[in-house]
């Protein structure tokens, strides 16, 4: 007997008759020829794609390889390899993808410990590598014979590094204060709201404040390695400017694509998995009414677990949006 999924349980669905409609909005090698790239998603190897698309044309670049690691992307098997082996695997996309990269541009590759150190070899290759984000994936129940991998990173490169944009306003955290310090009997760097005390401070390299999606999230989906929209709201916001393009070579879900399209961005992805890219083309159909995103609100991002009004979500959420 099927198992019955819980009223609570948001993760995104795709019906048979879903994808009917939304292969519509999605390019297939049979029409690569006539490719257009502007807010497009491409069903197709990444290897064969790269040829077609024009040089230059992106403002940002979102890179989420596969990761050293066995993993089963929905009948897409990717198997464990030496260091080597998996250098040698990057190299046959990385250049290519860079040179998609408008000379002002920056790109940014998620990796985690065991992959890490590899793509950032390689990536030096290719760009000028100015820092590296490490974020908290509070996720999982740990290890009983090793640490708990709860970190990734995010390798930030440029072409020209006197030249690229970078708006950090745009990706202020707002951090309750704990201890409000006061000068002349005003607050010092802070400001006192209704719902507590609160600094807008300046981002570090290392994120503590990032969700990841899980079932009673409406962003979370099947895909086994998804990345939260606000960890890419935070790479679209600073090194993108409303109108530009972002392109993302190793679609998956969609989130770059469905981020970018919120925040007013252009987007280009490309993902080999049909079925991921069913849920990729519905997040953006939903986007078209629901341009929220966790932990981000009125131009300003939240610690983890301290925006109230996402706290207060109704117990019973609305049913997805049928697409027809």
């Amino acid at each position: 007997m099927p198992s019955v999924k819980s009223s609570r349980n948001r993760t995104l669905t795709v019906s048979p008759q879903e994808k009917e409609f939304l292969r519509s909005k999605i390019l297939y090698p049979s029409n690569l020829s006539k490719i257009s790239w502007k807010d497009s998603i491409i069903c197709a190897d990444l290897l064969k794609t790269l040829d077609l698309l024009p040089n230059h044309f992106a403002d940002l670049i979102i890179v989420d390889p596969p990761y050293n690691l066995t993993k089963n992307f929905h009948g897409v098997h990717f198997q464990n390899r030496s260091n080597a082996d998996y250098a040698r695997f990057v190299q046959t996309w990385l250049p290519k993808v860079c040179t998609k990269l408008k000379p002002s541009g920056s790109l940014y590759m998620c990796g985690d410990w065991g992959s890490t150190a590899v793509l950032q070899t390689e990536l030096e290759k290719e760009l000028t590598v100015l820092n590296r984000i490490t974020w908290q994936r509070e996720k999982g129940r740990g290890a009983l014979t090793n640490w708990k991998n709860s970190m990734e990173d995010i390798w930030f490169a440029v072409k020209d590094p006197n030249h690229y944009y970078f708006d950090v306003d745009s990706v202020k955290i707002k951090r309750k204060v704990i201890a409000p310090y006061r000068e002349d009997g005003q607050p010092k760097d802070w400001q006192a709201e209704s719902q507590g005390n609160f600094r807008l401070t300046c981002p570090s390299n290392f994120w503590d404040d990032i969700t990841v999606p899980f079932w009673s999230m409406p962003e979370n989906t099947p895909h086994p390695t998804q990345k939260p929209e606000k960890l890419y709201a935070k790479l679209i916001l600073a090194s993108s400017r409303p109108g530009e393009v972002v392109f993302d070579p190793f679609l998956g879900s969609g989130t770059s694509s469905v981020v970018a399209k919120k925040l007013g961005r252009h987007f280009c992805g490309v993902e080999i998995n049909e079925e991921y890219c069913f849920y990729a083309a519905k997040r953006l159909e939903q986007a078209q009414e629901d341009c929220s995103i966790q932990g981000y609100q009125n131009g300003v991002f939240w610690e983890r677990n301290t925006l109230n009004c996402q706290k207060k979500e109704k117990s019973a959420p609305k049913k997805q949006k049928e697409l027809f």
